[in-house]
């Protein structure tokens, strides 16, 4: 009997040992993406292919072999899985949950009779965003609640940035949005608001343009859509 305990014991403790090596080899390969490639990297987990392991980072999901040596950038389909894009079902959850932390740092255009919300990665510069805005009557006529986050295509020291800080920080940013995607020149306002992490969260969940539309799901729509065609997307998603 003693024999016996003494045999699960240690392999308990060959288990916690193995568990503790595995969390040290993801340290060292998030170490490496770091100093190679200067990336920041907030989560490491198995990939679905065997022998990678996904990563994910201030610039997307990357994948790495599990030595360490190899890195892949691109999308994984699930051949016995009608091609289930493996990638984006990873990086929905990841959008679904981050986004919860701006919802009180949003510009909202809310419907009156709401039965969808989607959130738009938008630049007030962009053609196709200042196109989407001028039909935001449409959208919330349909049930269809427009939340803004800012994605200055040009970065943090860009123009775009600085437009889109005044737009957040404006006494009313509803109408400093409507006035700046009209043209409009809107007074130069500077404040603390979280602008700046919008961006790096988009770059993050794989933002690479705008308009970018998120479901609620985290389910990513890349670029403009009309108001119907969008309500007709919405319909079928929820069906």
């Amino acid at each position: 009997m003693q024999k016996a305990k003494l045999t699960i014991f240690a392999a308990l403790l060959g288990m916690i040992s193995l568990g503790a090596q595995a969390k040290e080899d993801y340290s060292q390969i998030k170490a490496k993406l770091v100093e190679t490639l200067g990336l920041s990297v907030s989560n490491i987990e198995p990939a679905p292919v065997p022998g990678l392991l996904q990563a994910l980072t201030s610039r997307g999901l990357f994948y790495i072999s599990e030595d360490g040596k190899y890195l892949v950038h691109g999308r994984v389909f699930n051949l016995d899985n009608q091609l289930l894009n493996e990638t984006e079902m990873a990086l929905g959850s990841v959008r679904a949950e981050g986004i919860k932390k701006f919802d009180d740092s949003m510009v909202e255009f809310k419907a009156k009779d709401e039965k969808y919300k989607v959130t738009v990665f938008t630049d007030t510069t962009c053609g196709y965003c200042r196109k989407l805005h001028s039909q935001i009557d449409q959208y919330n006529d349909m049930g269809i609640t427009v939340r803004y986050l800012a994605f200055p295509r040009g970065g943090v020291n860009s123009e775009g940035y600085q437009d889109l800080l005044s737009v957040w920080c404006a006494d009313n940013p509803k109408k400093a949005m409507t006035d700046a995607k009209a043209g409009k020149d809107i007074a130069s306002k500077s404040c603390n608001t979280k602008v700046s992490e919008q961006y790096d969260f988009g770059q993050q969940i794989g933002i690479n343009g705008t308009p970018a539309i998120i479901l609620e799901d985290g389910t990513l729509i890349p670029g403009y859509q009309p108001p119907s065609a969008l309500k007709a997307l919405l319909d079928e998603h929820h069906s």
